[in-house]
């Protein structure tokens, strides 16, 4: 889906990538949603697509239903944060989804501890570790706000639904 998006892009002269998150303006809601499938080009979305593919595949190793629901949490909490504290730009791109899905993997096994996360985190760790410096602000045009707000997200995702787990909600 994200190649075809690209791809229509392209074709559209990159018309929309206007459409992703413009923090503080009415019109950068719509951004919350949408700029996890929004590139600026093909080069930043084959930057992004293993590391998603990759850590999609190990949370759907949970479920698809809980796949789902994480993803959906991070994309738009973590965009709501970005669109109400991020500094004036368009943010697009997939990489607070996958800062979020990271920080998920990472917690649950801290959170839910249960010997599957656990193995999963020291994969994700060993793996992606080093998009930890992605979370300081190294390039005016990378969304590090973005990245930041996906991590939380994500971190956030895994503390309730360990309150969801004991619950039983």
């Amino acid at each position: 889906m994200l190649i075809i998006i690209q791809l229509f892009d392209t074709l559209t002269g990159g018309a929309l990538s206007n459409f992703g998150i413009i923090p503080r303006y009415a019109q950068g809601l719509m951004g919350i949603p949408l700029s996890p499938f929004l590139h600026g080009n093909w080069g930043h979305l084959f930057s992004n697509l293993p590391a998603l593919l990759v850590l999609s595949a190990l949370l759907m190793a949970h479920s698809i239903r809980y796949y789902v629901l994480a993803s959906l949490f991070i994309i738009f909490v973590g965009g709501t944060l970005v669109w109400l504290f991020g500094r004036t730009a368009i943010h697009i791109g997939a990489s607070g989804w996958i800062f979020g899905l990271w920080g998920l993997l990472l917690a649950n096994a801290f959170f839910l501890r249960r010997v599957k996360d656990f193995f999963f985190a020291i994969l994700v760790f060993m793996y992606y570790g080093g998009i930890v410096f992605g979370l300081l602000p190294w390039q005016a045009d990378i969304s590090t706000e973005g990245h930041i707000f996906g991590a939380i997200s994500g971190l956030a995702f895994s503390w309730l639904s360990k309150k969801w787990v004991i619950t039983g909600h």
